[in-house]
């Protein structure tokens, strides 16, 4: 099915490309798990970064979508082939993957998850683009995985400031900049989320997203500098802690409610 789906993805259509596409992300996310396995076990997945349809103004339009499409669904199979597992998939909250995961294999997880959802954001369609059935089927398959994704994200993000004072010092200059990469992210999530409230998703589908206090990253650093023999302060500790307590509520608890 993989193989058939690979060949009507080299047709000049867009609408029969995008389909293959549409219906791969599909069977990736509801069909069995060997379906990703074998698409993980494949050293090429789709191959249309110069991706182009002529025929039209429209094919021109849909044709940028299908490159941004295509790199995300080939990220989603590298990510299976790196973790062996689809983030999308795993158990999360308090007893979840993400969790419960040691702070080496942690330290290796994030940026490969931080990348599928960089490779989705970069999808980066808006309200008005959402012109067809086919492109409109897509975001609703990637507004589904960026909420399983980030959710996944925020329990990494939680765990690596758990273990954050456990860690020796190259593993908190990599947490620290897991961290701020993960700031960054906060506010282009957010952005897609506007863009799915604007074509009609339910707001009761849609996570808040809250800012972390300012105070929790001056915490981190500070810790750092002390490890590299800098001037810090000894209350870090119990301000790094405050600052989590309020990272759970604000952030935590506004994904898990959520039919993940």
């Amino acid at each position: 099915m993989a193989d058939t789906l690979f060949e009507r993805a080299t047709n000049s259509s867009w609408v029969v490309v995008f389909k293959a596409l549409v219906t791969t992300h599909h069977l990736m996310v509801h069909g069995n798990e060997r379906f990703i396995q074998y698409l993980a076990s494949r050293n090429t997945l789709f191959n249309l970064s110069n991706f182009l349809d002529k025929s039209g103004s429209h094919g021109y339009d849909m044709s940028t979508f299908i490159r941004r499409y295509s790199r995300y669904l080939n990220e989603k199979a590298f990510s299976y082939r790196q973790m062996a597992f689809d983030f999308a998939r795993v158990k999360k909250g308090a007893e979840g993957v993400m969790r419960t995961m040691v702070p080496e294999k942690l330290l290796k997880g994030m940026p490969i998850l931080q990348g599928q959802i960089d490779a989705l954001l970069e999808f980066d369609v808006h309200p008005n683009e959402l012109t067809n059935g086919v492109i409109n089927a897509a975001f609703m398959l990637l507004f589904k995985d960026l909420i399983k994704l980030f959710a996944c994200y925020n329990d990494g993000i939680i765990n690596l400031l758990e273990k954050f004072f456990e860690m020796k010092k190259s593993q908190c200059k990599d947490a620290l900049e897991i961290y701020k990469r993960f700031l960054t992210r906060m506010t282009r999530v957010s952005e897609f989320m506007k863009v799915a409230e604007q074509v009609g998703i339910d707001k009761g589908d849609i996570p808040d997203l809250t800012q972390a206090p300012s105070s929790l990253m001056e915490t981190l650093e500070q810790h750092l500098n002390t490890l590299e023999g800098k001037k810090g302060s000894s209350s870090a500790l119990d301000l790094l802690w405050a600052s989590l307590h309020l990272l759970l509520q604000s952030h935590h608890q506004t994904l898990h409610h959520q039919k993940l």
